[in-house]
């Protein structure tokens, strides 16, 4: 099973290199938010998180047996609000950028 959570990461990752890739500023945004949760995905199969397991913290600070490891949940829900905010960012400056940029042509009135 975990060679199947190799494979589908570095899928993700795949898609997000291939979209950040391109020349249009749109699918460049989807490509950093794609690689925002390919690495959330990344920390997430890395920790070694069990189906069915909870997190259980033994007396001296170390993960009991049966138990996941609850630092990486941490870590995890806390690039989820980061990349939820840098998402926010980037949607704003997309769209002022085609404010600015993408303004219709005035014809002159002198003509």
């Amino acid at each position: 099973m975990d060679s199947l959570w190799i494979v589908v990461t570095g899928i993700i990752f795949a898609v997000a290199f291939f979209l950040l890739m391109r020349r249009d500023l749109i699918k460049n945004v989807i490509g950093i938010i794609v690689l925002s949760h390919a690495i959330n995905f990344l920390i997430f199969t890395s920790g070694g998180v069990v189906r069915g397991s909870s997190a259980i913290i033994g007396e001296n600070e170390t993960v009991l047996e049966g138990g996941t490891d609850s630092l990486v949940q941490a870590l995890i829900l806390t690039a989820i609000v980061i990349g939820f905010g840098m998402f926010a960012f980037l949607i704003v400056l997309v769209k002022r950028y085609f404010e600015t940029y993408n303004e219709p042509i005035k014809e002159d009135s002198n003509e």
